[in-house]
């Protein structure tokens, strides 16, 4: 295939369907490939999504990470936030928010996650097919994540729905609208959970924020608020969409199924292939701040790059029979959750809630299928996922804990 039979375009709801076949096709033909529907370059490669998220002093989060063609950018439509920050800001802003994801601290979740998600079984359970969003992959994250805030779990309803209205806008949509109403509804919220704190500090992420420095400063209000934007929305939805997506890649893999049951220590290898296989998060964008030259293309400062992590996971170069999922495999070099400076803040956490969701599934039945043609998919570039997953455990092997 050559360059000029290549065509990608981002928010294509055939592509948000399936579009590996077309990244496939852009690696091949067209590593450097310029979107006329996204107005963005897109890097297709491992190698070269690795080098750009290794430069940040080129390839620049400060205009955004998302391509927001015919929109306004990020950074005019949301308040600052780490994910679009470069260094050094973004490395004393980092160390704030990562005291909430130390080792030590994840594990002290691990025991109340279980329990959550346990609960959350027993409530599908008594239906023959549930929605596997509503049930499992969409309240676990946000009840995590609104804990780790401090925030009470009665919200968590309007968190998941204001996180969904800003996934599924995409440039040139009615949804926008829909995006900056609840971007309102979060920051108004935040900001007088974070009033409160003020006056009434406790023991968890919140309080401190307020209470944090950076470079001797206090966070600013607008800092704060969007320290709280960003761990909501991308603390829950990485999570919700890599469980979604795992219970459609193994709906088709029994006996991957069969020896994560038997065997729970194969999970966390597991997971590891399941980001890999079908990322949450398929790529986002960069700004290039200077000039410079790819596979013989030349790149100019101010052009906005899309960096596709979903191809780079699918690249035979660096992962043999990528189309194939293979729970056996060594996956540590994929991309899902980034690298480099921004690399996902929130990986372990995701990856426990991951582990300890399908340990706990697999504990109970060990098949089940999955009605993709009554799903509904998110219709959101960068984001891969569901909005609705029927989810049917296959009569016969439902295990009473």
């Amino acid at each position: 295939m050559s360059a000029a039979a290549v065509y990608y375009d981002p928010f294509d709801p055939v592509v948000m369907a399936d579009p590996y076949p077309t990244y496939q096709a852009l690696r091949k033909a067209a590593p450097v490939y310029w979107s006329d529907a996204g107005r963005c370059w897109v890097l297709s490669r491992h190698s070269d999504v690795t080098s750009a998220l290794h430069d940040p002093s080129t390839f620049s989060s400060a205009s955004g990470v998302f391509p927001t063609v015919g929109a306004p950018s990020m950074a005019d439509l949301f308040l600052p936030m780490l994910i679009m920050t470069d260094p050094p800001r973004h490395t004393a802003m980092r160390r704030i928010v990562s005291r909430a994801f130390t080792p030590r601290r994840i594990a002290t979740l691990e025991a109340g996650i279980q329990e959550l998600i346990e609960g959350l079984l027993d409530d599908a359970s008594s239906h023959e097919t549930w929605d596997a969003v509503e049930a499992l992959t969409a309240p676990l994250p946000a009840i995590v994540i609104a804990d780790l805030l401090g925030v009470p779990r009665e919200d968590r309803d309007s968190f998941r729905r204001w996180s969904t209205q800003l996934i599924q806008s995409q440039p040139q949509s009615p949804r926008i609208g829909g995006a900056l109403e609840a971007a309102a509804a979060l920051y108004d919220y935040f900001a007088s959970f974070l009033a409160e704190r003020r006056i009434r500090p406790r023991d968890d992420l919140m309080s401190a924020l307020v209470e944090a420095e950076v470079e001797g400063q206090r966070l600013s209000e607008d800092e704060l608020l969007g320290f709280c934007f960003l761990l909501l929305v991308a603390g829950h939805e990485t999570t919700t969409n890599l469980l979604s997506n795992s219970l459609v890649a193994l709906a088709g893999e029994p006996d991957a199924r069969h020896a994560m049951a038997d065997d729970p220590q194969l999970l966390p290898r597991a997971v590891e292939e399941l980001l890999r296989y079908d990322s949450p998060v398929q790529g986002l964008s960069r700004t290039l701040t200077r000039s410079t030259t790819m596979h013989g293309q030349d790149l100019e400062p101010g052009d906005v790059v899309l960096l596709l992590f979903g191809s780079a996971n699918r690249d035979e170069q660096v992962f043999p029979a990528a189309d194939r999922l293979d729970i056996h495999r060594s996956a540590e070099q994929h991309l899902a959750l980034g690298h480099g400076v921004h690399f996902c803040l929130g990986a372990s956490l995701a990856r426990l809630e991951a582990r300890s969701a399908l340990q706990a599934l697999l504990s109970r039945h060990r098949d089940w299928e999955v009605d993709e043609e009554s799903a509904v998919r998110l219709q959101s570039g960068p984001i891969r996922g569901f909005a609705t997953l029927p989810f049917r455990p296959i009569a016969g092997t439902w295990r009473v804990r």
